[in-house]
């Protein structure tokens, strides 16, 4: 079995790898890199037309930019294979296509074939046997586990092992596995995280703004922050679809999150900011209603808490480093402790890790000693 690293590893975003065996090229993820503009060649998977045209088939593990985004500059580029995506990811995907894919992209994407992956079983893919899980980051979203009869790898995708939101199954034995390494080192857990994130809102009984990816995040920020709550143009549609995909979700949760959905006031754009904590869409000030908040919150000097990655440039980065906005980690990938769990259950003698730059990559490996902080984004293994 060998593993391409296409995106995502030594770098944050683009997130994509495939997997060859007997002649079968298997590629999971196609994301985007939010860090650099669209007409840079970083902005799309390192893969070349060829490679594209002879990949088979391609899963998506879920709905974010940096995961699905580039599936319709795949196609244009030569990808003709089997397209597989979780039935919540085919609902959900459109807005990241909509946010940073070029128009005909999105065209293309919205126009394909797509076959179900199933949240938690099996897919046949030539000699693939993949198993998916429940990954705990949002509705939808999978982690992967490929084998081909001689080798098992493991793709954690986005993974969030102690959700309070999402469930998160645990992850099979494996032989190499590539983990969610977004935060590199940070061990501080997500309890205290989140008595922080609300402890800021509280301090701020004029209101705030707090920005946040429209699937995912908003749960975990609707379950934690003092009332009232208010929510920008489309959000309560989509956090009430979430909520009624009950088999992603904790048991018990989906009712004390609707009661809080239902207390929360919707504002509109043209109103003053209300004095509530106001959930807008994206996450990062690039799109979205969160594109015209932002510029009218800093205008006011309202309060702005960022919880979420800020690609280097883009608005709320700006803004936390002008001291405009605060930025406070609200956890919606592992931890420290979190992943050194997963590879020790694994078993895996190979580890890779996604989603973080080379100095947070060598952060994590002096605590994993297995972890390859050597590979980035360009470079192919055999396992």
């Amino acid at each position: 079995m060998r593993i391409h690293l296409l995106g995502g590893f030594g770098e944050k975003g683009r997130t994509s790898l495939a997997i060859e065996s007997k002649g079968y090229r298997l590629m999971l993820d196609a994301g985007i890199n939010t860090s650099v503009r669209m007409d840079d060649a970083d902005y799309y998977p390192r893969v070349s037309p060829a490679a594209l045209a002879a990949t088979d088939a391609l899963i998506i593990t879920h709905a974010h930019e940096d995961h699905v985004t580039a599936l319709g500059w795949a196609i244009a580029q030569g990808f003709a294979g089997r397209i597989l995506m979780g039935a919540e990811t085919v609902r959900d995907a459109d807005l990241a296509w909509a946010g940073y894919a070029a128009p005909a992209d999105r065209e293309r994407a919205r126009a394909a074939a797509v076959e179900t992956l199933p949240a938690r079983g099996t897919v046949a893919l030539g000699p693939f046997t993949v198993t998916t899980g429940r990954s705990g980051h949002i509705v939808g979203g999978s982690w992967c586990v490929i084998d081909d009869g001689a080798r098992r790898f493991a793709y954690c995708g986005d993974v969030v092992p102690e959700s309070p939101v999402f469930m998160m199954d645990p992850l099979p034995p494996c032989d190499a596995i590539a983990i969610d390494a977004s935060y590199g080192d940070d061990d501080v857990p997500a309890r205290e995280r989140a008595r922080q994130v609300a402890a800021f809102v509280a301090r701020h009984p004029q209101g705030c703004v707090l920005p946040t990816p429209l699937a995912g995040r908003s749960l975990e920020l609707l379950a934690i922050l003092p009332e009232p709550i208010a929510l920008a143009p489309d959000m309560r549609e989509s956090l009430a679809a979430q909520l009624a995909a009950q088999e992603w979700l904790h048991p018990g949760i989906r009712d004390r999150l609707a009661e809080r959905l239902a207390a929360a006031a919707d504002w509109r754009e043209g109103e003053p900011l209300p004095k509530a904590a106001l959930l807008c869409h994206d996450g990062m000030g690039m799109s979205g209603p969160s594109a015209t908040i932002l510029p009218l919150a800093e205008r006011q000097d309202h309060p702005v808490l960022f919880t979420g990655h800020l690609p280097k440039g883009s608005p709320g980065d700006r803004m936390v480093q002008a001291g405009r906005a605060a930025w406070n980690r609200l956890p919606t990938h592992p931890t420290l402790g979190e992943n050194r769990a997963i590879v020790a259950t694994s078993g895996a003698r190979i580890v890779l890790g996604h989603s973080c730059d080379p100095a947070m990559l060598r952060a994590l490996a002096a605590h994993i000693p297995l972890l390859r902080a050597d590979l980035a984004t360009g470079a192919s293994l055999d396992i």
